[in-house]
């Protein structure tokens, strides 16, 4: 590893971020000595994306922000990628634009660990956090004389990352005061995407209102997401053994067994007998005074955040309450599929072998397997492929083949992977048909 990522200089915790980003980018087999990042997006292609992106209208806003006096002084460039790690946007000193070309850093490429290793934007995109990386601390030599800060983007609604915002320099001057500008400008977009969406949502409401005709009856009146009652608090299960509960009060870090309890009956809104959450709950036969002991220690842990009442015969949760679980479903159900593989996480409470928890891992699991085999893009399907659950999956290799164009570079790669799960799996297939 290069001599920055062991400097006694930094804080521990960075040290462990950089060493775990190489780790990462070790075992996806990123190139370090490839150079540069990969071009990805013909002109075409960039323009469509820019113009499908809920951040293209915001760039003034961006450019605003990141190219006052404070960054130009230090002279910075500021990017601003796809939660996929594409660079869509690069702005700056057209000096340094020039010169970052040299490593590729520029619209339509391709920065994320995967692609590159370690980098601000692509670790940023991975962890889900600011990054700042220095200079030798990136995984590719073409960027040791570049230091770089990101912050994800998000969602304002769903918290789900959107995209990445990056800031690069040469003199590594974006310190203290520059991550503070980053990180309030990312609030910021962020924020004008929730207003924007409450405007439009305004004048829908509005239209709706003075059109001529009979308004709909009450009963019947659809009623849309932006209007539907949210849940006054939500428990977090994917990618943890123990669960985080977000009350109106305080955030609290739940038992192994309060998160199954939970992540049970929120799955089960209409309820479970005593009996039935038991069946649910334990691995053998245990008592019903078990049970009703943990729910009564789950009550005092939820009045206590601010979360919803737990109600008897049967047991179930007041008011409407949703997982992060929930939310990965919703995403699939409107098509969201880089926006769900993006929220999933992980899988729910990992370690739990209770059966009922068991059982909604594999339907989830199983959900966003089939959901983005059937209708997800290339560059989506691909991410999953590279991950834990997907990393084995014949069909889903053979998947990527197929929608991938045939003048693609990334089928060599994807031909790699499936020759190596037939060779695990002992199955004589030619590819000369490939």
């Amino acid at each position: 590893m290069w001599a920055t990522v062991t400097s006694s200089a930094q804080s521990p915790r960075q040290r462990d971020l950089v060493s775990q980003s190489w780790s990462r980018s070790h075992e996806l087999r990123v190139d370090p000595l490839a150079g540069s990042a990969r071009r990805l997006l013909a002109e075409e292609e960039l323009r469509c994306q820019r113009e499908s992106s809920p951040w293209n209208e915001l760039i003034p806003v961006a450019r605003t922000l990141l190219l006052g006096e404070n960054v130009r002084d230090c002279g910075a460039l500021f990017a601003l990628g796809d939660a996929d790690g594409r660079l869509l946007w690069v702005e700056g000193d057209h000096h340094l634009r020039s010169a970052a070309e040299s490593m590729r850093f520029m619209p339509g490429t391709d920065w994320s660990e995967a692609a590159v290793g370690t980098s601000a934007p692509s670790t940023a995109l991975a962890l889900g956090h600011p990054v700042r990386v220095h200079h030798d601390e990136h995984f590719l030599p073409a960027a040791h004389t570049w230091s770089c800060l990101a912050v994800p983007l998000r969602d304002p609604e769903t918290g789900v990352i959107l995209g990445v915002l990056d800031l690069t320099d040469r003199a590594g001057a974006i310190r203290g005061q520059g991550e503070r500008l980053l990180i309030a400008a990312a609030h910021a977009l962020q924020q004008e995407i929730l207003v924007r969406r409450l405007r439009a949502a305004a004048a829908a409401s509005i239209t709706a209102a003075t059109a001529p005709g009979p308004a709909p009856a009450p009963e019947l009146a659809p009623v849309t997401a932006a209007a539907r009652p949210q849940p006054a608090a939500r428990i977090a299960v994917l990618g943890h053994d123990l669960g985080v509960l977000n009350g109106t009060c305080t955030e609290v870090l739940l038992s192994a067994r309060h998160a199954e309890i939970l992540m049970l009956l929120a799955w089960h809104p209409r309820g479970l007998t005593a009996e039935q959450l038991a069946d649910q709950l334990y691995e053998s036969e245990a008592p019903l005074v078990t049970l009703r002991a943990e729910i009564v220690r789950l009550r005092r842990v939820l009045e206590r955040a601010g979360g919803p009442v737990l109600e008897s015969r049967p047991y179930r949760l007041e008011p409407a309450w949703e997982t992060d679980v929930h939310r990965v479903l919703a995403l699939l159900d409107r098509g969201a599929h880089r926006q769900a593989l993006a929220a999933f996480s992980g899988d729910i409470l990992p370690s739990s072998h209770a059966p009922g928890v068991v059982s909604i891992r594999e339907q989830v699991r199983g959900r966003l397997r089939e959901s983005l085999l059937a209708g997800a893009s290339v560059d989506t399907l691909l991410e999953y492929a590279r991950g834990p659950h997907g990393r084995d999956d014949l069909e889903v290799w053979e998947t990527c083949l197929r929608l991938l164009p045939a003048c693609s570079p990334r089928r060599t790669a994807v031909l790699r992977e499936i020759e190596r799960i037939e060779a695990e799996l002992d199955i004589p297939v030619p590819h000369a048909a490939r």
